[in-house]
């Protein structure tokens, strides 16, 4: 379920948007493999070590959950999704169902499918085990890096991006899974704060024009009040919220230049 939105990499049609980090010209994007592969690692190793407290608190939750090694290696191997292995995990230790944990993580991952129509036009010609690969890889932080040269997107900076992320959040999970038997309480530690930092990584350069701050500030200031009435489907609404308020701003922009000319 968690790969839902990532695998619709390689069946969905163009989805247009303009999330970008900073637009890089194509002729900066290497046209040779192995050098695109390198420029992938690079822009995407700060955002790998970002996540290291996040990826040692994921190994050391599911290892004070019940889980075996292998289980919880694999679920960062396999899974590999911090947000959601973290609140599957946070459910689980709370006696949730299955049906309930498989419901709330798949809407917490829906945005990969976002990325992926995102990626769509300058990948959909890829053969269907490259953009598997893309697919499985796909990540917050990979859409963030892939973004800023979207039109000029090959395979080799892609999956190098997203291998050394995936590589990073296998070792740092591995961490956080052995620390689990020497350090207790590592989540006392607050670990989890590293969640909010690589976030604002990603969506600071993001804000270019005042629909998307717009949005920003209306997400934050709602999921701050829901999170104080505890409201159980905050997070969720404010995005809603965030995004009904930038859709609006921007139609309101359009309208408004229009009526100038």
């Amino acid at each position: 379920m968690i790969r839902i939105g990532r695998l619709s990499l390689f069946f969905y049609g163009h989805f247009d948007m303009d999330h970008s980090l900073h637009r890089v010209s194509a002729q900066h994007l290497s046209t040779h493999p192995r050098m695109a592969f390198l420029q992938g690692v690079r822009d995407i190793f700060p955002l790998t070590l970002a996540v290291l407290p996040w990826g040692i608190l994921a190994g050391s939750m599911a290892i004070e959950t019940g889980l075996s090694f292998a289980q919880a290696f694999s679920m960062s191997a396999i899974i590999f999704a911090g947000a959601a292995q973290l609140v599957s995990l946070g459910m689980l230790k709370a006696g949730a169902s299955t049906v309930s944990i498989v419901i709330t993580i798949l809407f917490l991952t829906s945005q990969h499918l976002i990325y992926a129509l995102n990626f769509r036009e300058p990948i959909h010609k890829l053969p269907i085990y490259q953009r598997l690969a893309v697919g499985f890889l796909l990540t917050d932080e990979l859409f963030a890096v892939g973004s800023a040269v979207n039109k000029s997107l090959r395979f080799a900076y892609l999956f190098g991006a997203g291998l050394c992320f995936y590589l990073g959040w296998c070792l740092f999970s591995l961490i956080g899974i052995v620390l689990a038997n020497t350090v207790p309480n590592l989540d006392r530690l607050h670990l989890d704060f590293s969640i909010v930092v690589v976030f604002i990584l990603i969506i600071v350069p993001m804000i270019k024009n005042k629909a998307t701050f717009i949005g920003v500030l209306i997400t934050m200031i709602s999921a701050a009040l829901f999170k104080y009435y505890q409201f159980s489907a905050g997070l969720i609404c404010s995005g809603l919220l965030g995004m009904f308020a930038a859709m609006l701003c921007a139609k309101r922009f359009v309208k408004d230049t229009g009526a100038a000319k």
